[in-house]
């Protein structure tokens, strides 16, 4: 108590919390029978909550700095004017992010914004890295770990990838409704189960690893089909793998990377190099599009590339 700001003269108890603060000529107030004010931090909330919601909210969220005081102020004057009606069903409370150890913070400077990370990543990325952490732990971000997030959509994207060329059919675009039996196999999968336990996100994605594995493995045109449906409906839940594959590793995020039209072109060149049997301007013009982070790969149906993660 006074720690921060010195106790007011009018509590009764230090811990005691303002429900009305008496407000001077120059702040915003009202007339009430406890003199000129307005409402106290956490009651603001309360109403609020009340006149959009109702007595009983079933999931109230916020971060981890809020339990006390704010939450459990919230939830005393709360149940004391419903008369002992529950004011929140749920609790999710959110970790901190943390950059090198530390709380992300402006005060600090060592904040990133979206749109600088933009530069840096597809926004899919970020949100794989997010989402790496389960949400109450408390996640260290760092262009790292943002790396990592794009190695791990680059195996699963790959996996949608080989399973279409191989001959498996799309059950749609990806995140546009995978099919039927494909949504009833995860009622009972690792993947779900670990949705259900507090929103284990972590091992969410593991289970997606797992669903990629096994797509990898299956002999099967049949087989890939499904695997794969299955994997799009499990990432659907997630907000990932919502791209066409060719795409997601065509994507450019770096200024001054190579357009699309460029790159085409510069393979186009190298076929033609390739079939005068100009085997070293072929080599140059590979060499040339990997300094500019663009991977080659050729196949039996022609040279496909990726930018490189």
């Amino acid at each position: 108590a006074g720690a921060r700001v010195e106790v007011a003269p009018y509590k009764r108890d230090p811990a005691d919390f303002v429900l009305w603060k008496p407000s001077t000529p120059d702040r915003p107030g009202w007339d009430s029978p406890w003199g000129r004010g307005r409402p106290g931090w956490h009651l603001e909330c309360s109403a609020m909550s009340e006149f959009h919601l109702g007595e009983t909210l079933d999931i109230h969220g916020g971060g981890q700095d809020l339990i006390f005081p704010h939450h459990e102020n919230e939830i005393a004057q709360s149940v004391c004017a419903h008369g002992g009606v529950p004011f929140v069903r749920h609790w999710v409370h959110n970790g901190y992010v943390t950059v090198d150890g530390e709380k992300m913070s402006k005060s600090l400077g060592n904040y990133v914004t979206v749109r600088d990370l933009l530069r840096r990543a597809p926004g899919e990325a970020i949100r794989f890295a997010l989402l790496s952490a389960q949400y109450r732990q408390p996640l260290d971000f760092s262009l790292a770990a943002l790396r990592d997030a794009r190695a791990a959509l680059d195996r699963l994207y790959a996996a949608l990838r080989n399973a279409r060329d191989s001959g498996a059919r799309d059950s749609g675009a990806p995140g546009a409704g995978p099919a039927e039996t494909a949504e009833a196999a995860l009622d009972d999968s690792p993947f779900l189960a670990a949705l259900c336990d507090d929103l284990n996100t972590p091992r969410a994605i593991a289970a997606l690893h797992e669903l990629a594995t096994r797509l990898n493995k299956e002999t099967t045109a049949a087989g890939r089909a499904r695997r794969r449906a299955e994997l799009l409906a499990a990432a659907e839940l997630l907000g990932l793998l919502r791209q066409d594959p060719e795409r997601w590793f065509q994507e450019g995020t770096d200024e001054g990377a190579l357009e699309p039209g460029e790159i085409d072109a510069l393979i186009a060149r190298r076929a033609e190099a390739r079939r005068a049997r100009d085997f070293d301007e072929a080599d140059r013009i590979r060499d040339r599009l990997a300094r500019d982070g663009v991977t080659l790969e050729d196949t039996p149906r022609g040279t496909s590339w990726r930018r490189a993660g």
